[in-house]
């Protein structure tokens, strides 16, 4: 069971921690309802700009200061930018977490963003697209989003581009802040042996002082799919494919029974049925799998692989196969059985990272307002049936909603 503790500040802030004994690690961090698609059409990466910005200075440290607080200790600090997430984190040894508190706090709401760090640091972001456009197994996933979210922030790379990078400054950063930061949508949450009475505490200490926010937000809710097929001739040696579709979004009751099926399709196991299907049988793939992500209006599916050009149309072909079974063929009761076992085994081996586990509660906090114990979604599991299976598979992954998108050698 996940015992979790909340409390709720007086300017809206909540604290989330869970008290894990046997650890010696503080796991801690903010995470904010911010990412990428809360960003205007000229403000493209700067959600994701302003994670990079956080390490470069605040009203007392400069840039080296915030590197070196933790890593002289032997903790670590970094941070992540999402669709609609923005997450400042560190792990430290539990007698540095007051130490670890205090800086989150003093990078997350109090940065400055000094214009010589912006300029330098737009160099890195832009070196950092030229590495992620090198390795055409990342991009065509982020690109895919583009070919089902056409036309919605959702479908916008995290990343930017280099128009957009290369023109922000500081009061881009500052306006964008003001324009979304809600206390009432942040979270700091913790993992760590302290005692759940002294995290508050520190929190009284150290965020006090910030100030009550509230701004309500309406983020454009994606409606409108049109299925598509796109090919880019790109300078590569293999093809890449991935397939897929809007799928359940972040509270759709069938998001896990949805969660259970694209795991039994292309999860991590390699007894996966595409992995089986098309690497093990046929020797056509090295990598391929099956995710499902889910925002809070919508969800996306897709399937990622790499082949040989000349056999991308009967790998294509051999997943289009694998998902007719799925609609057309309903699981035995020893299949079913090994899904649900498979996949409750994998989210409780998930749970055993404390690092994983302080990042999902205050994600479950902000999305849901509450944290479903690892038995509450056994249970889900539990009572998915065959025939809810075979109604989900006929929902989303009829052959004529999908969308594709391939980059072939050229």
């Amino acid at each position: 069971m996940l015992d979790y503790h909340i409390h709720t500040l007086p300017n809206g802030i909540r604290i989330v921690h869970k008290q894990v004994l046997h650890t010696k690690i503080a796991h801690s961090g903010f995470i904010l309802d911010i990412g990428s698609r809360d960003e205007q059409p000229e403000q493209l990466g700067l959600a994701h700009f302003w994670e990079h910005m956080a390490f470069k200075g605040t009203a007392k440290r400069k840039s080296f200061h915030i590197l070196n607080r933790l890593e002289s200790v032997g903790g670590e600090l970094n941070a992540y930018t999402t669709k609609e997430k923005l997450c400042f984190y560190s792990s430290v040894l539990d007698k540095h977490f007051e130490k670890s508190f205090e800086l989150l706090t003093d990078i997350t709401f109090h940065s400055v963003f000094p214009e010589k760090e912006i300029e330098k640091e737009r160099g890195v972001i832009l070196e950092e697209m030229a590495m992620y456009l090198d390795t055409p197994e990342e991009a065509i996933v982020d690109e895919f989003d583009n070919v089902v979210f056409d036309g919605h922030p959702l479908g916008n790379n995290i990343l930017g581009t280099k128009e957009s990078v290369s023109g922000f400054k500081k009061d881009d950063f500052q306006r964008f802040i003001k324009d979304n930061l809600s206390t009432e949508a942040l979270v700091f949450c913790s993992v760590s042996n302290l005692p759940f009475e002294k995290v508050v505490k520190l929190a009284e200490k150290y965020l006090a002082d910030i100030p009550h926010i509230s701004r309500p937000r309406q983020r454009i809710v994606f409606e409108q799919y049109i299925p598509k097929t796109v090919t880019f001739e790109k300078p590569i040696s293999q093809a890449h494919c991935v397939i897929g579709s809007p799928a359940y979004a972040l509270n759709d009751e069938r998001r896990i029974p949805f969660f259970m099926l694209v795991n039994l399709l292309g999860g991590p196991g390699m007894n996966s049925r595409l992995n089986l299907a098309v690497r093990e049988k046929h020797g056509l793939v090295y990598t391929i799998d099956a995710n499902y992500a889910t925002y809070i209006d919508t969800g996306l599916l897709s399937i990622y692989f790499g082949t040989e050009k000349k056999q991308l149309k009967r790998t294509t072909s051999l997943v289009l196969k694998e998902l007719k079974k799925l609609r057309e063929k309903q699981l035995g009761s020893l299949q079913l059985h090994t899904a649900k076992e498979q996949l409750m085994g994998q989210l409780a081996m998930a749970e055993e990272s404390n690092m994983g586990l302080m990042m999902m509660m205050g994600k479950s906090i902000l999305d849901q307002g509450h944290i479903d114990t690892l038995n509450e979604i056994f249970d889900q599991i539990k009572n998915t049936t065959a025939q809810d299976l075979i109604d989900i598979a006929n929902d989303v992954l009829q052959e004529e909603k999908l969308s594709f998108l391939n980059y072939v050698p050229g």
